[in-house]
């Protein structure tokens, strides 16, 4: 890897961390020879995380940190930057990754809180993490990463979880206006970059199952996209996936944005006067 911020000595912070994308990230990272601090919830799965990373870290366990940390709590984020400055003295390498998904109707209002929960998480730990971190990040003077993990559901937003969907194209627009800033602001060494994943078999996406679809990657088949892409330079890291090619990803995309150019009826993908019409556009 060639990227100028993974590098050894470097400094990564990894949210939800434990498990997933994040895990395999935290992986990757100290098997590069970063020191790399990972955040979630659950003492006994950061513990395990923890030990599995230092085991690809060439200085092990004291090149890890592990931090119980509610990524929607901007207290518990401030003590998370705290613990990492004292711990390795700053951060090269900041990765947005905590998330939720645990289903939405639109009109659940009063059903446990939900949409405030997801946004909480997804979008409000997103903005917290990056408003805390990459101004330090900045002054280091350093080349850094910050990647946020969108979510295409945020780009094409399918019926059946608005929530989600609502938190995660805000995720894309709030990465894109990051971007510009880092971009814009002189002497910064740091870029933003939003991934993307496509069906990734973790924790969140499981659902009850144990056992890998044939049509979805490992999260280590993510990472290792993800990190060619950052080599690259792509700001949007659209993942395919073993079911979803990326030109099936593009045609799609293209469609939902037509649907404002063409003023077609909101996501008319999934309306049965556009049904026929869609797949045509498909096949061309």
């Amino acid at each position: 890897m060639s990227h100028p911020a993974l590098v050894p000595g470097s400094v990564a912070v990894v949210t939800g961390g434990a498990s997933g994308i994040g895990l395999a990230a935290a992986v990757k990272f100290a098997s590069f020879g970063l020191k790399v601090a990972i955040a979630d919830l659950g003492e006994e799965k950061l513990a395990a995380a923890a030990e599995k990373i230092a085991a690809a870290a060439p200085d092990g366990r004291q090149a890890v940190l592990a931090s119980a940390t509610d990524v929607s709590d901007i207290e518990a984020l401030l003590d998370l930057q705290r613990q990492v400055n004292e711990r390795f003295g700053g951060t090269d390498v900041l990765m947005n990754n905590a998330g939720i998904q645990p289903g939405s109707k639109l009109f659940d209002a009063r059903e446990d809180q939900t949409w405030e929960r997801i946004f909480s998480v997804n979008l409000k730990g997103v903005i917290q993490g990056t408003q805390i971190f990459a101004p330090g990040m900045i002054a280091r003077g350093r080349p850094g990463l910050i990647i946020n993990t969108g979510s295409k559901q945020g780009i094409t937003t399918p019926p059946g979880d608005p929530a989600y969907n609502v938190s995660k194209a805000a995720v894309k627009a709030f990465t894109e206006a990051l971007q510009h800033e880092l971009r814009n602001t002189e002497g910064c060494r740091i870029s933003a970059h939003l991934l993307i994943p496509g069906f990734v078999f973790t924790p969140l996406a499981a659902k009850g199952r144990t056992d890998k679809p044939a049509g979805a990657w490992t999260p280590e088949q993510t990472v290792d996209f993800m990190l060619g892409r950052l080599e690259a330079g792509d700001f949007y890291i659209l993942c395919p996936d073993n079911e979803v090619p990326r030109s099936l990803d593009e045609r799609r995309i293209a469609w939902a944005v037509g649907d404002i150019i063409e003023n077609r009826p909101p996501l008319s993908r999934w309306h049965p006067d556009y049904a026929g019409k869609f797949a045509e556009f498909l096949k061309k």
